[in-house]
């Protein structure tokens, strides 16, 4: 019988990076038909994004297939079981659940148990076990950059997946150090999203033609900012400060802003925060609503820079060769995340990373005063050595693979 290629993430919940990850797989592996699997059974392909199955239930079905497994990026290795399972709730349910169990880590392990229906501490990595060893297990660009900050027991459990992993390939030289120091040989490659603007260009290019980025393009034919932040920044003070931020960048560039979300799973993008935010600005401002992955993606490519706190707009802003800026979490300048180490290992020296809130307006024109050629330059080096790190994951699994553009 026929191997099977399942590409496994967190793209069964509504966040761009995560929905981008499952298409650039597909694209990377080729003729070859994956199956998308997550936590549990979802649609997402009304967003842009795939059916997915939960992979516990996928592998049951095949008990007689050799299965390989396909881990599409993102920041998984730090990822809890009950983070995991909150975020795949409908929003409704999150904040009464939330602070029914705030304090109890024995309930949360336990709710999150009863909710996805494995064991695993951190259920977005996958061990040998799972399959029997019927397969091969790579990793696709993966992040864990808090790792060490874990629980020791769902850390040992992560490394332990990891040296039983037939490639590991790790998005920044944080989580890759800490790999090492574990006896575990990463490659070092840069996020799979790096890939966008060379595989998806003409898809994008649809969607900006059309729809909410084409409402946008006409509302401010000068020029806007692609603006995104997670509801942890909601309380005043901090959306006070971000508007009169934004209105003195707009003010400098001549342009207008717009807001999106880069997510609407739990825990993340809260458009009341943007109507809050608009409301003390003097700059005109829009509100896009679409959850569409492709009118993100034109949204953020459209932009005369891209500012937020989402890791993949920032992403998705290089590949376009865009100037970008990452938003600190309130009281967060200088503390480890994932956007820090990212830019860190990625980015030119000239383009600013992450930046406090009372950075935006200075910071954005250091940002639009980088050379243009050369932030070209840097996302066609980047996509070249994604593009090679990605086909040599796929040459792991034992498959053939293609980055023809879609």
């Amino acid at each position: 019988m026929q191997p099977v290629t399942v590409v496994f993430g967190a793209f069964d919940r509504h966040n761009f990076g995560d929905l981008l990850f499952a298409h650039v797989a597909a694209a990377v592996l080729g003729r070859r038909k994956p199956l998308f699997a997550g936590l549990e059974d979802a649609d997402l392909r009304p967003f842009g994004g795939h059916r997915v199955s939960a992979l516990w239930r996928l592998l049951a079905r095949r008990p007689d297939r050799r299965i390989s497994i396909f881990h599409a990026g993102g920041e998984l290795l730090s990822c809890t079981a009950w983070e995991a399972a909150v975020m795949l709730l409908p929003g409704a349910q999150v904040q009464p659940l939330v602070a029914s169990l705030e304090g109890r880590p024995d309930r949360q392990r336990d709710w999150a148990l009863s909710r996805l229906g494995i064991a695993d501490l951190a259920p977005y990595t996958v061990s040998p076990d799972r399959l029997a060893r019927r397969g091969r297990i790579v990793y696709a660009g993966v992040g864990g950059v808090m790792l060490n900050q874990c629980d020791p027991a769902l850390r040992a459990e992560v490394l332990d997946k990891l040296r039983a992993a037939d490639a590991v390939g790790v998005r920044d030289r944080h989580t890759h150090a800490l790999l090492a120091a574990a006896g575990i040989r990463g490659r070092l490659m840069p996020d799979p999203a790096t890939l966008t603007a060379a595989l998806f260009c003409r898809r994008i290019r649809r969607h900006a033609q059309a729809g909410a980025a084409a409402a946008v393009r006409e509302a401010f034919p000068q020029g806007y900012l692609a603006v995104q932040f997670s509801a942890d920044f909601g309380d005043d003070a901090t959306l006070a400060a971000i508007a009169a931020g934004l209105d003195r960048a707009a003010l400098t560039h001549g342009c207008g802003v717009v807001f999106f979300r880069a997510g609407a799973a739990p825990w993340h993008d809260d458009l009341d925060c943007y109507r809050r935010a608009a409301v003390r600005m003097r700059t005109p401002a829009l509100i896009a609503h679409s959850l569409n992955l492709w009118t993100i993606c034109a949204l953020v490519a459209g932009s005369r820079a891209y500012l937020g706190s989402s890791l993949h707009g920032r992403i998705v802003a290089m590949a376009y060769a865009l100037p970008r800026l990452s938003l600190a979490l309130p009281g967060g300048t200088g503390k480890a995340s994932k956007q820090a180490a990212y830019a860190a290992t990625w980015d030119s020296a000239d383009m600013p990373g992450v930046v406090s809130i009372a950075e935006i307006a200075p910071a954005l024109a250091s940002a639009m005063d980088t050379s243009a050629r050369e932030r070209q330059g840097l996302a066609d080096a980047l996509a070249a050595a994604c593009r090679a790190e990605l086909l040599g994951l796929v040459r792991a699994l034992g498959e053939g693979g293609s980055t023809r553009q879609a």
